[in-house]
């Protein structure tokens, strides 16, 4: 594979160098955001939405937005990186906005750095798993609810012993809860579930994250019709429904196969694969 290049506040560097500087806050304190971006034909795509919830994010972190940080500045900044990378078609981008180094808990400053990374997937499409996922509940931790639950803070260890305990148990993915047991997401992907024909998912008012691609299902499934509701799920809905998919930036749709003894079909998630494909004209 050629070098890759990342992007360190503006300055085009080998991915090989070291970049962390000492008293950087989100290596210490998790204080930062990211935004995983999936690429199609070489560009960033749905990054209007990604954009709003990582400034959303940054306001309720009280971060400053600086006069540049525009959503055309971002942008053009991962278009860039993404040319000197040669990703021409499939690849994904995370953003990162760490608030600047000073300070303990208290923060000297609010403003922020921005970190950019690109590579290349082998699709340039969204391809449905052949596989259905194994799932089951994650019991250890129970995500709390809060104001900055739906955002993609740096403070992910939730997912990581979730992401461990599944593989500890020779599964795909354990899904999470909240404080108060409702069934909420993956562990790093929303979480909707098909009864009759109808769509339900998790509100975020109930503490999962604010998915752009939950976003782009729910304005799929109102565009074709397709009833959505937005509710509390729980183990019964699971046990009891016709289909369950995941969902995230970077793979759509994850069709889950089975959870414990419960079998589940993927007749939806091959309709929404294929309309995510139609909204972006993969080639």
């Amino acid at each position: 594979m050629d070098k890759l290049y990342v992007n360190n506040n503006g300055v085009l560097i080998l991915n090989n160098t070291y970049v962390l500087k000492v008293g950087n806050r989100a290596h210490l304190y998790g204080d930062g955001l990211f935004e995983s971006i999936r690429v199609v034909n070489g560009l960033p795509i749905n990054f209007e939405n990604h954009y709003k919830r990582l400034t959303d994010g940054m306001k309720a972190l009280k971060m400053v937005q600086h006069q540049n940080f525009t959503q055309d500045f971002l942008y053009q900044q991962i278009v860039e990186l993404l040319r000197e990378n040669k990703i021409s078609k499939g690849g994904k981008v995370r953003l990162s906005v760490d608030r600047k180094q000073g300070g303990t808990y208290l923060p000297k400053t609010n403003e922020v750095d921005y970190f950019i990374e690109s590579y290349p997937l082998p699709n340039n499409e969204f391809i449905l798993n052949d596989a259905g996922y194994v799932v089951d509940l994650y019991d250890d931790i129970k995500k709390t609810i809060t104001f900055l639950s739906n955002y993609k803070t740096k403070n992910g260890l939730i997912y990581i012993m979730s992401k461990l305990a599944a593989k500890e148990k020779k599964i795909d993915d354990l899904l999470l809860q909240n404080n108060k047991f409702g069934i909420i997401e993956g562990s790093s992907s929303n979480l909707f579930i098909v009864s009759n024909g109808v769509l339900y998912t998790p509100s975020l008012d109930l503490g999962c994250l604010g998915g752009t691609m939950r976003m782009q299902i729910i304005n799929l499934a109102i565009a074709n019709n397709i009833k959505v509701y937005e509710c509390n799920i729980t183990p019964q809905n699971l046990l009891v429904a016709d289909e369950v998919f995941l969902t995230n930036a970077i793979s759509g749709i994850i069709w889950v196969g089975s959870y414990r003894t419960k079998r589940y079909f993927n007749t939806l998630s091959k309709q929404f694969i294929n309309l995510l494909n139609e909204k972006w004209k993969t080639k």
